[in-house]
């Protein structure tokens, strides 16, 4: 069964005052800024780059320059009168377009007592907002269920980002289910130019390879699978309710049983090993993250594994 859970786990609290949302908010920012600048905001630059590169000037060849930089139609002209070549001065056009989509199907409202899947969601989120905009980047976001449910259009600044994280955490979809399909069939149409988009998702979904295969071609997309180490493995607590929290639907199951929980272990391996092999034939990164365990060292490890495979090419 996809998503299920025990009835008496928690979830996200439904009702929320003004006052805990923007204490909630304000945490987020607070935890999230520190780390990036103690740590991503550098990472971040070095791993994603620039669309290409601006022309700035035409400047005299000095020891160091490489030959195919050369102006030949300057040096023609003016080469002569100053006994020198001229070369042709390039820097990159930094700034990126930076989209978050971010999967709030009911599924998200699992997760451990620290943190939801959702929530976690909204702290990676968070991060990667913060370090665009500390490198002068734009970021949009495109909140998803089984329909595309919101989308912020691309923009920079503290109170946009602020906008961003507020409506990951507390934003009230209409759909239940989990579709990327869709969400990344709109992403295509409304977002034009190359940008870098972060999938996060539990991705509890039905195929959708060929939306992800025409996404990775147009952008540079890295997914972010967001798991709760319980959708994988069943704890022995006896019978249990078990309901799927995108359909309603529910069933008893003996969690004594070593044979139950092998077969739940061995369908949640199977859709692991699934989704790893779609990614990799697209050549699509991956960060996985899990509500019991702290993120950050995840991320590092991405951005050192990115880093290492750009600096050999």
């Amino acid at each position: 069964m996809k998503n299920s859970k025990v009835n008496s786990f928690p979830t996200m609290p439904s009702q929320q005052t003004p006052r805990d949302i923007l204490r909630k908010i304000r945490h987020v920012e607070l935890k999230t800024r520190g780390l990036v600048a103690a740590t991503f905001a550098g990472q971040y630059r070095s791993v994603f780059k620039g669309r290409g590169m601006n022309f700035e000037e035409v400047r005299e060849y000095a020891p160091g320059d490489e030959v195919r930089t050369i102006d030949w139609n300057v040096t023609a002209r003016f080469g002569e009168m100053h006994g020198n070549a001229f070369v042709k001065k390039f820097t990159e056009e930094r700034e990126l377009t930076v989209v978050l989509m971010v999967d709030v199907s009911a599924s998200g409202r699992f997760g451990g007592i620290e943190l939801s899947k959702r929530e976690l969601a909204a702290e990676v989120a968070s991060v990667l907002a913060f370090s665009a905009i500390k490198n002068n980047d734009k970021v949009g976001l495109l909140l998803f269920s089984d329909h595309v449910e919101l989308f912020i259009p691309p923009k920079k600044g503290r109170p946009h980002t602020l906008r961003l994280i507020r409506e990951i955490l507390f934003f009230e979809p209409k759909g239940l289910g989990t579709k990327p399909g869709p969400a990344l069939d709109y992403l295509n149409r409304v977002v034009t130019r190359r940008a870098v988009v972060f999938l996060i998702s539990d991705f509890q979904a039905n195929e959708f390879n060929r939306e992800l295969a025409v996404t990775s071609r147009r952008h540079d997309l890295v997914a972010i699978p967001v798991v709760d180490p319980r959708e994988r493995e069943l704890p022995d607590i006896g019978t249990v309710t078990l309901e799927d929290a995108e359909t309603g639907e529910q069933i008893q199951v003996n969690t004594s049983s070593s044979a139950t929980r092998d077969a739940y272990a061995h369908l949640a391996d199977k859709r692991r090993a699934e989704l790893d092999k779609m990614l990799r034939r697209h050549g699509i990164d991956s960060i996985e993250l899990q509500t019991d365990s702290d993120y950050i060292p995840a991320l590092r490890g991405f951005f050192r594994t990115r880093e290492r495979r750009l600096a050999r090419l």
